[in-house]
């Protein structure tokens, strides 16, 4: 906690004196790898400072192609004119009308490349191995290495695998990670994996995913950032906004819509990979104390 306080008042200072522009010396590139095509509104508001503000780049890694969203599709028909909610027909269209969703939503935070795997978005489940069984795991462990070596990234964002999440956001997780090991590690960005906390909630409960030491996070190192920081004129607007911005895009994902939020607390949270070392702390500690900091 000191050297988190430490580090703050070193920006506040920094940031009253020269300006937003000498928050950070570097500008910061990070790849975000998400299972289904509405996941990276887990990330927005992060996402919109580190692009908008922080003058850095966000590239997605996408591994579903989306077409098991055809359950909440109802509301989707009367925007797409089709019969999305029936199986043969949205596994059919969706994929393709995802993805425009994605990047509309993407346009408005800033995200630069996307890069698409079509694995298939079968049916819910909270089974990681099977996931990992219906997917061409070998061709997207050797696509996201070329990723990540080209990409030569300051972070990776990934899903939080806690027992009780998504097969496919568990996969997503673990293959991202299997790739970064790949890398010597200097090369290596620094992986945190995502969620998100409401109100006062305490957060969920976890170390690792079990039978995958790569999603051990080292304890006490959760990186966050609040939605509903207020700012602008009389404090009325919040980064809330933001994500509602690209929730709406997802015109064809009915339950999308109802987490849209106003005034309410909710925190983007950052869990700190075991697998960085000690050695990237003080890195991620300054990217987040300036996503903390900046305002528009």
């Amino acid at each position: 906690m000191k050297r988190q306080l430490l580090v703050f008042l070193i920006f506040f200072f920094s940031a009253s004196a020269f300006g937003q522009d000498s928050l950070l010396n570097y500008e910061p590139k990070v790849l975000l790898v998400t299972a289904h095509p509405d996941d990276d509104a887990l990330f927005s508001a992060t996402v919109f400072k580190t692009t908008k503000l922080l003058g850095g780049t966000v590239d997605l890694a996408l591994l579903t192609n989306g077409e098991g969203g055809y359950t909440y599709s109802t509301l989707g028909n009367y925007i797409y004119n089709k019969e999305l909610d029936k199986e043969e027909i949205g596994r059919k269209f969706l994929p393709g009308i995802r993805k425009q969703e994605l990047m509309a939503g993407g346009e408005i935070v800033g995200i630069r490349n996307y890069f698409f795997f079509d694995q298939p978005d079968f049916y819910y489940t909270e089974d990681v191995e099977e996931t990992l069984d219906k997917w061409n795991n070998d061709w997207v462990h050797e696509r996201m290495v070329e990723i990540l070596e080209e990409g030569e990234y300051d972070f990776i964002f990934l899903m939080l695998p806690f027992d009780e999440f998504h097969g496919h956001h568990k996969a997503s997780a673990v293959l991202g990670l299997r790739a970064m090991k790949e890398l010597p590690k200097e090369d290596r960005p620094i992986a945190l994996q995502g969620f998100i906390r409401r109100g006062d909630n305490p957060s969920v409960s976890f170390t690792q995913l079990e039978g995958y030491p790569d999603t051990k996070v080292m304890e006490g190192e959760i990186f966050e950032f609040d939605r509903s920081q207020t700012f602008g004129a009389n404090d009325r607007l919040n980064y809330n906004i933001i994500s509602n911005w690209v929730i709406a895009e997802h015109k064809s994902q009915g339950t999308m819509q109802l987490l849209m939020q106003t005034g309410e607390k909710v925190v983007e949270q950052y869990w700190y990979n075991e697998i960085n070392g000690e050695e990237g702390l003080e890195k991620t500690a300054e990217f987040f104390e300036a996503v903390n900091v900046i305002e528009p």
